[in-house]
């Protein structure tokens, strides 16, 4: 028996895509979620200043929004490699389909058994 079957190596590519993009969407998610907390914070800074709270504390809270935001984009620039990761696993899994399903396709088709893969390599290679 092979090492490697078309449905093991169909499984784990589709597998991979799937995981892939299920990883980008929670990243995505957590992107938009940093950049909504610091746009609140940002939001407080000024909300606090009008108050007149003391400018070290308004100061400190303007940082905290800054630090966040710029967490955001790079995590937002994260998502967009997740992104282009996940699409690649997607276009992987239909190259993969695309070259190797008729082969499979054929194979379960034909009315060789599986005992072709007891057969000696070496008689494919004779010419």
């Amino acid at each position: 028996m092979p090492e490697l079957t078309y449905s093991q190596l169909s499984k784990g590519v589709h597998d991979m895509a799937m995981a892939s993009a299920r990883n980008a969407e929670t990243i995505n998610k957590n992107a938009e979620w940093m950049s909504d907390e610091a746009r609140d914070t940002g939001h407080i800074a000024d909300q606090i200043g009008s108050v007149r709270v003391d400018q070290a504390t308004i100061a400190e809270t303007q940082q905290a929004s800054r630090i966040m935001q710029g967490l955001a984009h790079a995590v937002l620039a994260y998502a967009v490699g997740a992104d282009t990761l996940a699409k690649t696993a997607m276009a992987a899994h239909q190259v993969n389909k695309d070259d190797h399903g008729g082969i499979n396709e054929a194979v379960n088709r034909s009315s060789v058994g599986r005992e072709i893969y007891e057969v000696d390599n070496g008689w494919f290679a004779q010419e």
